[in-house]
């Protein structure tokens, strides 16, 4: 138990985990900076393909039937 009390002690005079912590913060924002750009994206491309798609006439739909 002893060792386990001085190991955590030396962790924290070490300023490891500070760094740590900022370093998951900073990835946490890169993530969600990630996340939100492919959203964005997505809906663009949402947009624009069926744009594109409803702008299209299908080939043999002139009305007449078969």
């Amino acid at each position: 138990m002893r060792s386990l009390t001085k190991n955590l002690v030396s962790f924290l005079k070490r300023e490891d985990g500070p760094t740590a912590v900022e370093y998951a913060v900073m990835l946490a924002l890169i993530v969600v900076v990630c996340i939100a750009a492919i959203t964005t994206l997505g809906s663009n491309a949402n947009s624009t393909f069926s744009f594109v798609g409803s702008s299209i006439k299908v080939p043999g739909s002139g009305g007449t039937g078969s």
